[in-house]
C-alpha cells in the first residue's frame, strides 16, 4: 500500500506519547482551510477529515488509506504510529481498525468464490486480483491453514486483462478449483461462454464502499481487516482470538 510523500518526516517515523490530556489547544485556522493546506502537500481530495485526537496536542488527519497527524496550524505533518508507552498499544492501528471495520454479515458472499478446507469453521474474506503477485503469494500461504472457509471477491484493478481472467474463472464449472489452478499453478481457465457474466461492477462498488486500497485485502468475521500478503502465523493468531 503506498504512503504519501512527506518531506518533514519520513513514512518510517514512529513516535510515542503517553495517554494524557496535555493542554486544550484549538485549531488556529478553520477545518476547511486546514484541509486545503494539507492537501497542497498530499494532493487534492486526499484528506477526508481532520479532528482533535486524544493524544497530546495532535490533530488526526484521515486520508483515503491512512491516518496522519498535524499541529493546530497544519505546519507540520507527521506520518507514523502513536504508541501508548505504558501498555505498548499501537493506538493508530486501533483507530484504523475502528474506522475501517466492515459489517461482515452485510457482505454479498454470493458474489464471491467459496473455498472450504477441513471443517470450514473459521471464516475469512479476501479481495484479490488474478494478476496480483502478492495475492498469489498469499494463496500459497492459505495452503498451510486448515479448517477454514474463504470467500474471494475478484477485485480486478491491476489490468484490463484481470477482468477477462476473472470472468473466465467465475464462469467455470468449478470456480474454486479454477481460481486455485490459476493462482497456485498459473493454469489458465477455458474461455467463458459469452452469455456468462461476472460480478465485476458489484465488487468494484464494495471496493469504493469499504475503501479497499489494494490487493490482497483480508477481512475477518469480526469486521477487522489486514492489508497485504501476511504469513500464516498472523492469520492463525487472529483466528485464535475469534474462535
Amino acid at each position: 500500500m503506498s504512503q504519501p510523500r512527506i518531506s518533514t518526516f519520513t513514512s518510517k517515523l514512529t513516535f510515542a506519547v503517553l495517554l494524557a490530556s496535555i493542554g486544550t489547544q484549538v485549531l488556529a485556522v478553520t477545518p476547511d482551510a486546514l484541509i486545503k493546506k494539507l492537501e497542497s502537500r498530499l494532493g487534492a481530495g486526499q484528506v477526508e477529515a481532520v479532528g482533535k485526537s486524544p493524544y497530546a496536542d495532535l490533530y488526526e488527519v484521515r486520508t483515503k488509506t491512512d491516518i496522519l497527524y498535524t499541529d493546530k496550524t497544519g505546519k507540520y505533518l507527521i506520518s507514523g504510529r502513536v504508541i501508548d508507552v505504558d501498555t505498548g498499544t499501537n493506538l493508530t492501528e486501533e483507530r484504523l481498525n475502528q474506522i475501517n471495520k466492515i459489517d461482515f454479515k452485510s457482505l454479498p458472499l454470493e458474489d464471491a468464490i467459496k473455498y472450504t478446507k477441513g471443517n470450514g469453521k473459521r471464516v475469512m474474506v479476501i479481495f484479490e486480483d488474478p494478476n496480483c503477485g502478492y495475492c498469489k503469494k498469499f494463496r500459497h500461504t492459505l495452503q498451510e491453514i486448515d479448517n477454514v472457509t474463504v470467500y474471494t471477491f475478484q477485485l480486478n484493478i491491476v489490468s484490463e486483462e484481470s477482468k477477462a481472467k476473472s470472468r473466465d474463472i467465475w464462469c467455470a464449472a468449478d470456480r474454486s478449483k479454477a481460481w486455485d489452478d490459476w493462482m497456485l499453478n498459473n493454469k489458465s481457465p477455458a474461455p467463458a461462454n459469452p452469455d456468462c457474466t461476472a460480478p465485476h461492477e458489484k465488487v468494484l462498488a464494495l471496493e469504493k464502499k469499504y475503501r479497499i486500497a489494494g490487493t490482497p485485502a483480508i477481512v475477518f468475521s469480526d469486521g477487522s481487516r489486514i492489508p497485504g500478503a501476511v504469513d500464516a502465523k498472523r492469520v492463525e493468531d487472529k483466528f485464535a482470538k475469534l474462535y
